[in-house]
């Protein structure tokens, strides 16, 4: 399943490296880093243009790692690097012969889209900067670079008026975001003097000096850092909220709007606090897995006494003790005493569960009742629940739909009202002979109207939110586009084994044959069957052994390859074996043949107990459904998804598992390509998903417009490869997440209609003469706030 984590940007089905055709040997291999190649239209723009180049021979496109290999025949590659740059592709050599590095940079004033708009536009293209990595929950940014590009990037962020401290790998696992801090007094300040300006204003009946001091106050005690944002931000020709409010408080100065400009400015301040504060709620989910597993241990030293000291020095290996009540902080493997466990932090699950020697338990989670000791398995940076807080940080960066088209619009939608809004203070005081001072104001308005923040905002708050969200009972989505699409699920295709069933036979039915005596016979069956190592037997050896049965010696014991065992018992020789071996003793009959086929109809294996007189007793044996499976079939069915098995089980089995479950389609005896080739026909009526567990998976679940791995705790494969990894073996967490999809999509929808339908009603009335600055800057503001606290509804979810 290692290609599935290569579907970015929302392109299902996507590999992780596609040769455009067999390369001619003999080529040269360029491999390019293109920032700005991110979804398959891209990559078919690149594949146009340079597919056209007599030197070009092979293309091989990366969209996860957004590289392309470019196999050539040219002494320079020139002509490459000009192609890609005529169709707005920045591309730099990822391959060169300077040795790359990456540096993960903690930015603390980033904690929003607009300041990460501003650092991306800086250091895009920047030489010897080949990618760039942000995670605004952190507040970090992680680059490769060239060795000699870190002291321009810091350089560059300094003139942004960004503080940027170099991080260790292993301190910023530990490390939890900051939380906002806000100075107060300037901003109750700024209020205060805003509103005493507002009150002289209507007092005197107009600007008297003490009301524009008042709003110069106002002004600058509250939207100073507002005007050091814009300055840096018109610098870079970057037309951000902060330039936007800054040259609309300016003008409305200029036109003499005293107390409006400082009522605005007041105003847009307090929104900002408020809307980071809120954002630290997104932040607070993710800081709360962290919170989840203590920073220390209690550590047994060589010279045989306890220790408390940090989990993350822990080395592997180590005892840890646990006592009741107390977190586990580290994974391990219990190696004395006996406990419950609250593994819900983790798995989801809502029982406690049973551990005693040899069992996994997993940082983060709960020790309930008894004491024990377990033996480290990972160090802090690498237990479950750091991969787990890893991944959900890493996918609430990724590029969903919804957040493409809102960039996209954003980029498009502000320059465009900019230029509306100088035409509406330019045009008709020019053309018409308006007053200027009354068009200039309108176009003001506008100007903070044009503030994208609430349209921008929208989408990594309510992305991050299902993202937690799904953690906290689970399920861990490995990027916001599978957590977006996912509610477009047409088909659901499932493995069998360990996935729908419990994947350990047990027995299910033990019948006397012949007159013999079954509990005689159960002894015989059960002494054979404990000396052999094959499933269906120690199936049989197991049943026995619950029921108390006492096994006999057995002495010349013989393994029968493909039929069963032979052993002698109290000197009388029995066999225990298939419907193959009885057949060839010659002991079947027509109506064990009956019997035998009834069994099997019904997905079951069957063996059989000879003695000197013939066949004894038979013993079926089944996989066992897991008790979840059928309300989570119910649960898809009510969602309208159809539901299919592929199984390398035969047909028998595979009809008999899906009619106890409710599955709508099985298919049996398939090898993983056959898997492959029925997810790719059922991809052709719409979404797909592949839920799975094995290697033979592996192809069917990379395949899928969404990969599913179950019961991935503990497991860094499925955890780091997987698109949705369930962290414990419940199929009804496929359900739950199409819901959290569901909503998911439906919150990105109001937020956008939201954000633009206010921004609608706010043009119109600008133009009808009835909206005001600080009218203006509410809506807006109050568009972003009420979208965060929209997006926030999916952490109850």
């Amino acid at each position: 399943m290692s290609d599935s984590g290569s579907r970015s940007c929302g392109c299902p089905g996507t590999p992780v490296a596609r040769p455009e055709s067999a390369a001619p040997a003999g080529l040269d291999r360029a491999i390019y880093r293109i920032e700005n190649m991110d979804c398959p239209t891209e990559e078919a723009l690149i594949r146009d243009k340079l597919s056209k180049l007599p030197e070009v021979g092979g293309l091989e496109f990366n969209l996860m790692q957004r590289t392309l290999a470019v196999r050539h025949s040219a002494s320079s590659l020139t002509s490459v690097e000009q192609a890609l740059a005529s169709i707005g592709m920045r591309a730099t050599r990822a391959d060169a012969p300077a040795a790359q590095q990456d540096t993960l940079l903690a930015i603390a004033k980033m904690d929003c889209p607009t300041e990460e708009g501003l650092i991306r536009s800086k250091l895009v293209g920047m030489p010897g900067v080949t990618a760039l990595n942000f995670n605004l929950v952190q507040r970090t940014l992680r680059i490769s670079h060239a060795p000699d590009a870190l002291p321009r990037v810091l350089a560059a962020l300094q003139s942004l008026g960004f503080e940027a401290d170099m991080r260790e790998a292993a301190a910023a696992d530990s490390a939890a975001p900051e939380r906002s801090k806000a100075a107060w007094w300037p901003l109750a300040m700024s209020g205060i003097a805003a509103a005493a300006a507002e009150g002289l204003y209507w007092l005197h009946g107009g600007n008297h000096w003490t009301v524009i001091a008042l709003a110069m106050v106002s002004i600058f005690t509250g939207g100073l850092p507002t005007y050091k944002k814009g300055w840096i931000a018109l610098k870079n020709r970057n037309l951000n909220m902060n330039a936007l409010m800054s040259i609309a408080v300016t003008g409305a100065m200029i036109i003499g709007h005293w107390p409006e400009a400082a009522m605005v400015m007041f105003l847009f301040a307090l929104a900002e606090v408020i809307e980071s504060k809120s954002l630290d709620r997104a932040r607070n989910a993710i800081r709360g897995l962290m919170d989840l597993a203590p920073e220390r241990a209690t550590v047994l030293q060589p010279d045989g006494s306890w220790a408390d000291i940090e989990a993350r020095k822990v080395e592997i290996g180590s005892r840890v003790r646990l006592k009741p009540g107390e977190r586990i902080a580290l994974d391990g493997e219990v190696l004395e005493g006996r406990s419950t466990v609250n593994q819900a932090p983790i798995t989801g699950e809502s029982l406690p569960v049973e551990k005693a020697q040899g069992d996994p338990v997993f940082a983060g989670t709960i020790n309930e009742s008894g004491s024990f000791e377990f033996r480290v398995t990972a160090g802090a940076g690498q237990s479950t629940l750091a991969r787990i807080i890893h991944a959900v940080e890493a996918a609430q960066g990724s590029c969903a739909p919804t957040q493409r088209f809102v960039d996209q619009f954003a980029r498009l939608y502000t320059p465009i009202v900019f230029a509306v809004a100088l035409a509406v203070a330019v045009f008709p005081p020019l053309m018409l002979g308006a007053p200027w001072l009354d068009w200039m104001y309108k176009a003001l308005v506008l100007l903070v109207i044009a503030c994208p923040c609430a349209l921008v905002i929208s989408t990594p708050v309510s992305i991050v939110s299902g993202l937690a969200a799904a953690a906290r009972r689970g399920i861990l989505i490995k990027g916001g586009v599978y957590l977006e699409e996912g509610h477009k699920l047409k088909s659901l295709a499932l493995d069998k084994t360990g996935t729908i069933t419990n994947g350990k036979p047990a027995q299910t039915d033990a019948i006397v044959w012949g007159g013999f005596d079954l509990d005689e016979s159960r002894v015989l069956a059960a002494s054979l069957a404990a000396r052999s190592d094959h499933p269906v037997s120690q199936a049989v050896a197991l049943a026995a052994q619950s029921d108390g049965v006492q096994v006999h010696d057995v002495s010349e014991f013989a393994a029968l390859p493909g039929r069963g065992v032979r052993g002698r018992i109290d000197g009388t020789t029995y066999q225990l074996g298939n419907h193959r071996l009885i057949e060839e003793l010659g002991v079947c009959s027509p109506e064990l043949e009956a019997r035998l086929t009834a069994l099997e109809g019904q997905g079951k294996t069957v063996v059989m107990l000879v003695g000197t007189s013939g066949v004894q007793a038979m013993f079926a044996v089944a996989d066992t459904v897991k008790e979840s499976s059928r309300l989570a079939i119910a649960q898809l069915h009510e969602l309208g998804i159809k539901t299919i098995m592929l199984t390398g089980d035969n047909s028998h089995t595979a009809q008999a598992i899906a009619g106890q479950v409710g599955i709508d389609r099985a298919q049996g005896n398939l090898l993983p390509d056959d898997k492959l080739r029925e997810v790719e026909r059922l991809l052709a009526e719409g979404k797909t998903g592949m839920v799975g567990d094995g290697i033979n998976d592996a192809p069917a679940l990379a395949r899928a417009d969404i990969g599913f791995a179950m019961g991935a705790a503990g497991s860094d494969t499925a955890i780091e490869t997987a698109d949705v990894a369930l962290m414990d073996d419940d199929l009804r967490k496929i359900p739950t997440f199409v819901r959290l999809s569901r909503a998911t999509a439906s919150v990105l929808v109001q937020n956008i209609v939201l954000a633009l339908g206010i921004k609608a009603i706010f043009l119109l009335l600008t133009f009808t003469g009835q909206a005001t600055m600080w009218m203006a800057v509410f809506a807006d503001m109050g568009a972003s706030l009420l979208v965060v606290a929209n997006g926030l509804r999916l952490l109850r979810k």
